[in-house]
């Protein structure tokens, strides 16, 4: 034991004496041999430490890249809410342009108005517009869209004016089926579960032939205190029923104008026929 112990002291003071004692080549020598028995432990721990230093930059990239992930979030929101603008104003520049060229081309002169607020449940089925009698507006005339006829103008005062639907119960308008020039008077039957506006053709010849999707258009007579153009598109039959006297027929229809929100509409000031 005393001899390994011997040994083991003069293995380390050699080693001490070819690292620190100062001759060029034996140094060099002895520097050589130690470092190469130390570098797989270096090229250990260098790799360990290259390990941690890549895996503290990966937290951080992930802290970033949440980061980043979150700004992207935030531009893409941005940039949806502007094209879910810029397609709003290009419905619209659509609406109005199409409203213009009705407007050019009806043969009756018309009011053209914007939709101010809307009354569509309760007791009435009304819309208000931004203006009344200083723009020459009158009671019971005949409102219009593109779309068809969207009802009566009811109480008109110097700066707006509430308009009937046709799907309210109290709007009354004289009417025929296109295609087979029967008549009859459409009457609304205010809004369905589902809040769809309807209205009902009623006092219908009981030998006419009527048809689902026949169009119902005014038939231009009086009625209901004023007189509509004649023509103009109500809606399309939905159901065909008899009355209960059997001596009439009535189709359930959906009055189109008013199915959805009103932006724009024209009161009839003077129909084609009054002009002539």
């Amino acid at each position: 034991m005393r001899n390994k112990k011997i040994v083991y002291a003069a293995a380390i003071g050699l080693v001490l004496v070819v690292v620190f004692v100062p001759l060029p080549s034996l140094t060099l020598k002895g520097k050589g041999a130690v470092r190469g028995a130390m570098a797989p432990a270096e090229r250990g721990a260098s790799s360990i430490w290259r390990r941690f230093a890549e895996a503290a930059a990966a937290i951080r990239g992930i802290g970033g890249a949440v980061e980043e992930n979150r700004e992207l979030r935030f531009e893409l929101t941005r940039v949806q809410a502007e094209l879910d603008g810029l397609r709003g104003v290009e419905d619209d520049n659509l609406r109005l342009k199409r409203a213009l060229e009705f407007h050019e081309t009806s043969p009756n002169e018309m009011i053209p108005c914007d939709v101010v607020s809307r009354n569509i449940s309760g007791w009435w089925n009304t819309v208000r517009l931004g203006k009344g009698l200083r723009d020459g507006i009158r009671n019971n005339r005949a409102v219009i869209s593109p779309d068809g006829l969207v009802g009566r103008t009811m109480e008109a005062t110097p700066f707006t004016t509430e308009v009937l639907l046709v799907s309210d119960p109290a709007c009354r308008v004289s009417a025929k089926l296109a295609r087979a020039n029967v008549f009859g008077m459409v009457r609304g039957t205010g809004n369905n579960l589902r809040g769809e506006p309807q209205a009902r053709m009623e006092f219908i010849n009981k030998d006419a032939e009527i048809r689902v999707g026949d169009e119902v258009v005014t038939s231009g007579l009086s009625s209901g205190g004023g007189r509509f153009p004649k023509g103009v598109h109500i809606g399309y039959v939905e159901k065909v029923y008899k009355d209960d006297s059997g001596l009439f027929q009535y189709a359930e229809i959906v009055p189109r104008a008013t199915v959805g929100l009103l932006d724009y509409v024209f009161v009839v000031s003077k129909t084609a026929e009054e002009e002539g």
